[in-house]
């Protein structure tokens, strides 16, 4: 006897299919324009009136103009209970796919806070798992542009699986491709847990927000009382926890600078980053240096002026521009090729390092080692920050990170000193003696373990004490101390500097040295992973 089994019936398709292919073509044109448009025009409406884009919308910003693929837009969640049987939307709520920026492949994903506010179920969750290996197999930036509330409630433990699946392949991720979170919504809980372990965030003012717990059980625990921005808000963020590495007024701009940093990074740890034509001259001379930078290193400057002189077309990206400024993280180009720049900021603290600086300065070394990019720093420091609560919140073990990740680099590395290089200070800046590649000085520099009048009150403190004038003991005494160990050429004549060099030839100089360490190879000992400072 033969069995015919029937095909299950789906009570959301059409009763009627049509019979013929080109019907069946045309079903399909009009099913894809209802996913396109999205839940109704009042949903769209809603999101516009919040000032946010729609998750397609956001998208056609990012990708080049007709280069996105959408994979799955026909998913539905099959979740039970609490009146989700009746609500099966297609795309379940986030919008994932490939296409291009200038030209080159970059995976994404979007929340459409249309559909159930974006909040992350099963299915929902297994498009962005999907999209996260496709994008690690082939090694192709992965951008996600996050906009929901966080775990689906109805779907329980289903929902916080899914979130353990993104941090694994975050994890999985991280060092391999680069990945970008751009926050343009809320992001709450342990969702906000996947931006943290991605390479850089975005945030957009007044619309975004990400926190752990919310104001009001914050309220509820603490008795403080605080709104959502001031909680978790995009300048909070970017100022104060660090958390953020840009911020901007509009998504159009913040999605804009997302285009131009991955301008900058390679597609993956396998490759350079891309190079351009450069037309601006190598060898052209840095003369505004002699008057930018003042010889007496008690006096402040601007160190971002500097890196402009020194770069192509005075163009640069500054990461995490409002956090820890008193150093700086700046990726542009030398020569066409991308180069990561840290230095020190003497307009802000002196230049000084601290807790927050020596974890934003670290962060960014093992970036750019991470995905090929050469490293220049640039030193004017006085030291690292004293006082007790430095001391009490671990500088010790802070300051050890960027030890640490210059220690672990093996990208090229170029220290350039331009005025102070104290003590403790020196060493972590990348000096010759952990492994710069290169190390150049101009004639202002001061390479010692504490600046002249600190180091003659401690030398010759029992002279300055027994002299009949002791001001004047003292001003001789720093004088003898600077002309013996602290003169300009005292580094280079022991080997820890390679060349003084003019501070007009700085932009060749670095130039010739980046194109003759483009081929350097290092390997790391055979370890399964280092354990660094936390």
């Amino acid at each position: 006897m033969t069995v015919v089994h029937q095909a299950p019936v789906d009570d959301d398709a059409s009763p009627e299919a049509p019979a013929d292919v080109r019907g069946r073509v045309a079903e399909l044109h009009e099913l894809r324009e209802q996913v396109r448009r999205g839940p109704s025009e009042k949903a769209t409406e809603a999101q516009h009136a919040k000032g946010k884009l729609t998750a397609r919308e956001r998208i056609d910003l990012l990708l080049d103009e007709g280069s996105f693929r959408e994979v799955e837009p026909l998913r539905r969640h099959r979740a039970q209970g609490f009146g989700l049987e009746a609500k099966k939307p297609h795309t379940d709520g986030v919008v994932v796919g490939w296409g291009t920026v200038h030209g080159r492949t970059v995976f994404t994903y979007a929340h459409d806070f249309r559909i159930f506010g974006g909040a992350l179920g099963e299915a929902h969750a297994q498009k962005i798992h999907k999209i996260m290996d496709m994008a690690i197999a082939a090694g192709a930036p992965l951008v996600s542009l996050n906009d929901g509330a966080g775990a689906r409630i109805q779907e329980g433990v289903t929902a916080l699986a899914g979130y353990g699946g993104i941090f694994q392949r975050n994890t999985k991720a991280s060092g391999v491709i680069p990945q970008i979170s751009v926050m343009l919504g809320p992001c709450a809980g342990g969702a906000a847990y996947s931006p943290a372990l991605t390479d850089f965030v975005f945030m957009v003012r007044e619309t975004s927000q990400m926190f752990i717990t919310g104001p009001d059980v914050v309220q509820a625990v603490t008795g403080e009382k605080i709104s959502q921005n001031g909680l978790g808000g995009a300048d909070v963020h970017a100022g104060v926890s660090g958390v953020s590495h840009f911020v901007y007024d509009d998504e159009q701009s913040c999605i804009e600078e997302v285009r131009y940093l991955l301008s900058l990074l390679p597609q993956n740890n396998r490759e350079m980053p891309p190079a351009a034509v450069n037309d601006d001259p190598v060898d052209r001379r840095n003369d505004s240096l002699l008057d930018l930078v003042p010889a007496d290193g008690n006096r402040p400057y601007d160190m971002r002026k500097v890196i402009e002189e020194i770069v192509d077309h005075g163009e640069y990206l500054e990461v995490h521009e409002r956090w820890a400024t008193n150093v700086l993280c700046v990726l542009a180009r030398i020569d066409g090729h991308v180069t990561g720049i840290i230095a020190n900021q003497p307009q802000s603290l002196a230049g000084v390092l601290d807790i927050n600086a020596s974890e934003k300065a670290a962060r960014f070394v093992q970036m750019c080692d991470a995905f090929n990019i050469p490293l220049v720093t640039m030193l004017d420091v006085p030291g690292f920050l004293p006082g007790v609560d430095q001391e009490h919140d671990g500088i010790i073990r802070h300051g050890a990170k960027l030890l640490y990740a210059y220690c672990n680099a093996t990208v090229p590395r170029i220290q350039l000193i331009l005025r102070k290089a104290y003590g403790g200070a020196y060493i972590v800046m990348d000096s010759r003696s952990i492994g710069a590649d290169l190390s150049f000085a101009w004639p202002t520099n001061e390479i010692a373990v504490m600046g002249a009048e600190g180091a003659a009150n401690v030398i010759f403190r029992r002279d300055i004490n027994a002299a009949d004038d002791p001001d004047a003991m003292r001003a001789q005494k720093i004088k003898e101390y600077k002309s013996e160990l602290m003169h300009p050429y005292y580094a280079a004549e022991r080997g820890l500097v390679d060349d003084v060099i003019d501070p007009a030839e700085t932009r060749q100089v670095l130039a010739s040295s980046l194109a003759m360490l483009r081929t350097k190879h290092a390997d790391l000992p055979s370890r399964k992973h280092g354990n660094p400072p936390m």
